[in-house]
Formats: C-alpha cells, structure tokens, sequence
C-alpha cells in the first residue's frame, strides 16, 4: 500500500461555479420531516426520552461511536451557512500549514467543484498538512505511481466495457481523456494489489476521484484509500452482517414501507448489499455520490453511519415507493433519482439519535 490514515468532511450546496465538467439538470425529490408514526411504540419512548431534555443534541446517542464523531455529525445539520470558494482558497493558500480542521468545519456544508479534489487530498490524508513537504512528497508519489504497471491484461475488456457503460449512464461532459484515466487508475490498483479482483463496482468508486482530482497520481491514491476502508470494513465485518443489521433498523424505523416491500416481495437486500458495500455510488447520480462524500470524509468513522443515509433515502422517497409496484421500486432503487442531500442527511440524523446503536445489532 502507498498510503496512510483517514479524515472526513460534509456539505451544503455552495454557490454554483464554473466546472470543467457539467451536469445534465434534473428534477430534485425533496423529502418530508421524518414521521414520528413511522416508528413502533418502542422508538417513540426513544424519541420523547430525547427531546425531554435540554436540547435535542444533548440525547443520548450511540455510545459505540467516540464523542468527537457524534458531535461533528450533530453540527453539520445544526449550520446552514455555506462556505464560499475564497474561504477554501484562503485555507488552501497558506504558505506554511494547511488547517486540515478548519477545512473539515467547512467540508460539512459542502465543498464547491473547483476545490473539491483538492479538499479531499487533505481529509483523506492524501496530502501532508505541512506545505515545506508538499513538492518532496508530489515527486515521491508520482514517481511511485509511474512504476506502478498499467498495462493491458485479461480484465483489460471487463473493464474498458464497464467504463463505457458508465459514462453513456452519466451524461457527463469533459476535456480530459475520461476512458483512459479510468483505466489507468483501476488497472493500477488492481496490478499493485495482486490479492483484488476486479469488479464492476470498482467503475463507480473511481469516478468521484476522476471527476474531482486533478492529478492522476492522486486520483489512485484516493480511490486506493477508499477501497481499503471498505475493505477493511467489511472483512471485519461481513456483508451478510451489515445486511441483516440494515434489515433490523429498516423494519424498526420504517415499519409501513417495510410491510409494503414485503407485501410487493421486493427483495430489499439486494439493493441493501450493494448500497453498503459500495457507498450507494452505483445507485446515485455522480453529483449526489460527490456530495455525500462531501459529508462523510468530514466526519471519522463516517462508514459507520452509513446504514442511517441508506435508510434515510428510503425515507426520503417512502411515498414515491409506495405508489410503484415491484419491478418500479427496483428500477427506483436501483437507479435514485436526484435527491435534496441536505434534506436527506437531516433524516439520517434524526435516525441517528433516535435509535440506538444496539437496534442494529439484533436480528
């Protein structure tokens, strides 16, 4: 491996600004206030215990995740300031030490496109806080990169096709030689990293990095960084687990879609699975994907809270769902419509705090 450790950061739609890339605009869904009827009795007490208290962030949340975690993952739904580009620029532009805190502070409320790659180089540990290394270290990390063997092999095709796919998918415009850095990227983690099979999702967990950062070298240890969190995650504990845990919390806190999906025999797992393991970045649009991880490497241990988005974009869409018959909600589901992520990680707060960790742990 050729790299370190973790941070995190969040969001808040910034101003829009010029890109080298450009959307095609859709439709946003915006959801409802999370409905306390949604919940069993049980989860009611949770939520009348909370807010008979102080304030709603006093609660007792969790106690599995440390106080810092719980504390930042709060603020970001308490602010609703949005940073502009020149406040990233005046972090980004010392001269001496990069305030990696205060760009975490500013990630919650999102991070505009002409900053965010180089944002994320700093909360993902990419990029060394202390400037007097930056040049030494650049060097060190493209000429690592360049020994790194990118040459066409057996999964060369498999992986070249699932590009093509993607990008049809996207609708994405840009002037650099999308294709070939997806394929460099990919096919340098999976030649450095004999042990890694190749699977398509890999496409999907690449193209953040590739729309965002802007040198090569960095977008693989970006990409190399997040595949080893989920990695590391998931050998700790299996999908299977993660899924089953994820079906407890669904049943609990939104028992009528959960009612509703069983009667449609809508095999909520499968989409479950592949919204965990993969960080819902095959079931959202890229602009979402990018504004979700805005929030999450802001925050440690973001992986954990996870589950709660997930289920919170159920929420979110809970009467659109509820009109559509099977093969609907799949193609739903399997496909999100743009959706309002300030709006969606307010729930996902809320089912944070009212339901406590150990829910997720019985099945």
């Amino acid at each position: 491996m050729l790299l370190s450790s973790i941070p995190q950061q969040q969001q808040q739609q910034p101003r829009p600004l010029t890109s080298p890339y450009s959307y095609q605009h859709h439709h946003i869904i915006h959801s409802n206030t999370i409905n306390t009827s949604d919940t069993n009795n049980t989860h009611s007490r949770h939520q009348s215990d909370s807010s008979s208290s102080n304030t709603s962030a006093s609660s007792s949340p969790p106690t599995k995740y440390n106080k810092r975690t719980l504390q930042q993952y709060r603020q970001e739904h308490l602010d609703n300031m949005s940073i502009t580009v020149e406040e990233y620029e005046d972090v980004l532009n010392a001269e001496v030490w990069i305030e990696v805190n205060k760009l975490r502070d500013y990630a919650r409320h999102g991070i505009s496109r002409e900053v965010r790659g180089e944002v994320w180089l700093y909360l993902l540990g990419i990029q060394e806080a202390d400037r007097s290394k930056e040049i030494s270290t650049q060097k060190q990390k493209l000429q690592e990169y360049e020994l790194i063997d990118k040459d066409p092999n057996e999964m060369t095709k498999r992986v070249r096709g699932e590009i093509s796919r993607y990008l049809r998918k996207t609708n994405i415009e840009s002037s650099r030689n999308m294709p070939r850095l997806f394929e460099d990227v990919i096919s340098a983690y999976c030649n450095h990293n004999h042990r890694v099979e190749y699977y398509p999702a890999m496409v999907n967990l690449c193209a953040p990095f590739i729309y965002s950062v802007k040198r090569e070298c960095d977008a693989f240890l970006c990409f190399e960084k997040m595949i080893n969190i989920l990695d590391d995650h998931f050998s700790s504990r299996g999908i299977n687990e993660s899924v089953a845990s994820f079906m407890t919390l669904f049943r609990t806190c939104i028992p009528d879609l959960y009612s509703y999906f069983e009667e449609e025999e809508v095999d909520i797992k499968e989409w479950a699975a592949s919204a965990l393991q993969f960080v819902l970045s095959k079931e959202l649009s890229l602009e979402n994907t990018m504004r979700l991880w805005d929030t999450y490497f802001a925050v440690p241990d973001w992986i954990e809270l996870h589950p709660y988005f997930c289920l919170a974009v159920l929420r979110h869409l809970k009467e659109n769902l509820e009109e559509l018959e099977q093969s609907e909600i799949r193609t739903m589901l399997m496909r999100l419509p743009p959706l309002d992520m300030d709006q969606v990680r307010k729930s996902s707060h809320c089912f944070f705090l009212c339901f406590p960790n150990d829910l997720s742990q019985k099945t």
